[in-house]
């Protein structure tokens, strides 16, 4: 298979790892009620894993970023897909809730961690041309997993005990994930030569100490960090204020859903953009309608009006994500993708991590969550600034030729 179609294999593998690999990590809301009912354990307790696994993602995804530079990204994405697998197995045989919390916390978020920042970084190797759309494509298989893998769970724990129903997910992790990771190879460009590609417009002599310390990269994880803490919040509180505004649960749900399908469209159309227009234009733009689609919620009350704003917000917050990865690519050396990927994951990650907590002390200090889409929408707008102060990477002039 040549190159220029075999790229679009590394598309695809990249979506459906993370796609199931997310999905492994997102079932916990699925089973949290059953867990709780069998063990005793609290809710609160159960739910902290998925702040603990936010948080693992964090602090390992540089990591595992250069990792994937150093070995390449097959071994780093198969050793994530079956640690997996694994956790998720041990996690359906813990016996309190602090064994659970390390293993589906801290060992499903590392795995899941070894799947997003080493698959972006290698995708964005394999193009020079549409590559804001690869790199969406591949989010857009992620954003796949509230409608497929979570349901899936729903009808596992609906036919089964709940750990009966996480060894399955565990299963299914295993026969997906390490035969698809065996896919994955590395960038042609990294593979066949040791120079680095002649679109780079950092050059060879930029060292990784160097593109570390520089503006560009502190930029990309700051927008990283506040564009997350914006829209983390409105994510995991949406249908609970629904529930607060009088509308029923099962209607509720069909919010996050709609934000959720909305955002496939919006990975896609964001990609496209960022090709055409140039990935900075169209992250500072969606950056700001961001802000103000989170506002919006706090002019709602009726299911309708949810839906329209539940539709713009998820359209316009998951557009902007892959736009980072596209951006690293045009101002980073491609043999550091992994880790300057891996660097805004991180940032992501904590922003990610802030919004059921901040979310639930907003509501039980003011019994309202009004205050939440406020501090998103201020959130949005910071990350909307700091956007703007980006600069590329000043490209590096050649040598004079002696005389």
């Amino acid at each position: 298979m040549t190159i220029s179609r075999y790229r679009w294999v590394i598309v695809a593998a990249g979506g459906l790892l993370g796609c199931v690999a997310i999905g492994g990590m997102f079932s916990l809301p699925v089973f949290l009620q059953p867990i709780a009912r069998d063990t005793g354990w609290s809710v609160t307790g159960v739910s902290s894993a998925m702040t603990i696994g936010f948080l693992a993602m964090a602090c390992t995804s540089m990591i595992w970023g250069t990792l994937s530079d150093r070995f390449g990204p097959l071994p780093v994405v198969l050793s994530g897909s079956v640690m997996l697998a694994a956790s998720l197995g041990l996690a359906s045989l813990a016996t309190s809730l602090a064994a659970f919390q390390f293993i589906f916390g801290l060992m499903v978020g590392v795995s899941c961690a070894a799947i997003f920042a080493p698959m972006m970084a290698t995708v964005t190797g394999w193009f020079d041309t549409h590559r804001s759309l690869a790199v969406s494509l591949v989010s857009a298989g992620m954003g796949m997993a509230p409608m497929t893998m979570a349901p899936f769970a729903a009808w596992l724990v609906s036919q089964h005990d709940w750990r009966t129903s996480m060894q399955l997910v565990a299963l299914v992790v295993a026969l997906i994930m390490i035969p698809v990771s065996l896919l994955v190879r590395r960038a042609p460009a990294l593979a066949h030569a040791a120079s680095v590609p002649s679109d780079d417009p950092a050059q060879a002599e930029m060292t990784l100490g160097q593109a570390l310390r520089s503006p560009q990269f502190v930029i990309l994880l700051l927008t990283n960090f506040f564009c997350c803490a914006t829209h983390s919040g409105p994510i995991i509180h949406t249908v609970s204020y629904a529930i607060s505004c009088g509308i029923p649960l099962v209607a509720a749900v069909t919010i996050y859903s709609l934000e959720g399908f909305a955002g496939l469209g919006g990975r896609i159309a964001f990609g496209l953009l960022g090709d055409r227009f140039g990935a900075k234009r169209v992250l500072v733009l969606g950056l700001l309608a961001q802000a103000f689609g989170a506002l919006g919620y706090v002019f709602v009350r009726e299911l309708a009006a949810f839906y329209a704003v539940a539709a713009l917000f998820g359209f316009i917050y998951a557009g902007t994500m892959p736009l980072y990865a596209a951006l690293a690519r045009e101002n980073f050396p491609l043999r550091m993708m992994g880790t300057v990927i891996g660097g805004t994951a991180m940032a992501g990650s904590l922003g990610m991590a802030m919004g059921p907590l901040a979310g639930g002390l907003i509501y039980d200090t003011f019994a309202s969550y009004t205050w939440l889409y406020v501090g998103s929408w201020i959130m949005g707008l910071g990350a909307f600034f700091i956007a703007l102060t980006f600069r590329p990477v000043p490209k590096l002039s050649p040598a004079p030729v002696p005389a």
